[in-house]
């Protein structure tokens, strides 16, 4: 063959990590404490929304960019939620999860020689869309134990390559949930080199301690260069729907609507009409989701304080960054290998979210997005395996 069997950016990115530890959940009958999938139920309005909109034949096509329903509640969300006055016509794109909207993106926005600026640890798929999409990611350390940034490293990345930065907030894998002062000096950042900043948001109502989501969207200069991601998945414990949404400008709008179509088309019509209800739901919904994950946050890092981890506990997202040194283990692959196998306990390994993997090698990523028997079960098997 005179060409290469396969592309050279396929072979540059393994399979995920975080699904494969799923896997070796169910093979190994471990609690599955790796992939960030609520083992609980969506809403009963949510649901029933979904069969209704099936037994009313909403099974075509919906329009590319998403429902004209559900882009209004997606706008009226934005409003009260974000501070953000949205056009649903022209600038909101629905699209098939989060994952694929982060994808489309950067596609739409990235040339070759452009530099994409990712923090690191970061969300595992981020480099690899960053390999598709054709940029070069440069990155910058958030440190431990608060993972916060180091923000003269953060100013030195910035140059005139930098086409975008990726910032998760609230963060996964970490759990910080940056304050006004982190965001506004990314935007002081972004406005002096005209850099876009695309914030994964998924994680929007899942905050502690009273603290409150800040879109880094709604900073004086931001809305015409700010992405902002979101989806149904976490706040409505329906990940596998795949309702992923994309809040920018028109001019932006129009090239992530024109690479959406050519990718998936659309997301599933029925569940977007279910959506419409989601994002409607009362304000009293919110308030107690992060009550009660912030009551599993408290419940499972008891726990796991208790066997021997080191970690300051997130103030977002569900997911708990855990420090492995005082259990004595040396190698966080190995470590989450015999926790999934020998203990029945299934975590991401650290180095899986770094690019420099020496840098993650201490450390295992739990999630406690699960019912109080699953994390109790979870504690019980950590306690007996490694106490």
């Amino acid at each position: 063959m005179r060409h290469p069997r396969l592309s050279t950016k396929a072979s540059r990115f393994t399979e995920s990590v975080i699904r494969g530890m799923s896997i070796e959940a169910r093979k190994y009958g471990a609690v599955n404490l790796a992939q960030g999938m609520p083992d609980f139920p969506a809403p009963d309005a949510v649901k029933e929304a979904a069969r209704q909109a099936i037994a009313d034949d909403v099974n075509q096509y919906a329009i590319t960019w998403g429902s004209t329903n559900l882009r209004e509640a997606i706008a009226e969300h934005a409003g009260w939620h974000l501070g953000l006055e949205v056009d649903p016509e022209t600038e909101i794109t629905v699209t098939c999860g989060a994952t694929e909207a982060m994808l489309v993106v950067l596609t739409a926005l990235v040339n070759p020689g452009d530099e994409v600026i990712l923090t690191q640890p970061f969300y595992e798929n981020y480099w690899p869309d960053c390999v598709l999409a054709g940029a070069t990611p440069r990155f910058v350390p958030l440190r431990p134990p608060d993972w916060r940034f180091d923000f003269d490293q953060l100013a030195a990345a910035f140059n005139d390559k930098t086409k975008a930065i990726v910032l998760c907030n609230p963060n996964n894998p970490t759990g910080t949930v940056f304050s006004q002062a982190d965001l506004e000096a990314v935007a002081a950042l972004c406005r002096k080199w005209d850099v876009i900043a695309i914030t994964d948001e998924i994680y929007e109502h899942i905050v502690f301690n009273g603290l409150r989501h800040r879109a880094l969207a709604a900073l004086d200069g931001m809305r015409e260069r700010s992405v902002t991601i979101s989806g149904m998945s976490k706040t409505y414990a329906v990940t596998g729907w795949r309702v992923g949404t994309i809040i920018a400008a028109l001019d932006l709008t129009a090239a992530f609507r024109r690479v959406h179509d050519f990718v998936t088309i659309g997301a599933a019509a029925p569940l977007q009409e279910a959506g419409a209800v989601a994002y409607r739901m009362p304000r009293e919904y919110y308030s107690h989701l992060a009550a009660d994950y912030q009551a599993r946050r408290d419940r499972f890092a008891t726990a796991l304080w208790d066997v021997g981890f080191e970690f300051t506990a997130p103030a977002g997202a569900y997911y708990i960054m855990a420090g492995v040194a005082r259990l004595g283990a040396l190698d966080d692959v190995a470590f989450a290998r015999r926790l999934v196998r020998e203990i029945g306990v299934a975590t991401v390994p650290g180095s899986s979210f770094f690019e420099d993997k020496e840098l993650g090698r201490q450390y295992v990523r739990f999630c406690f997005c699960k019912r109080d028997q699953t994390l109790d079960l979870a504690a019980e098997r950590l306690r007996k395996g490694l106490g």
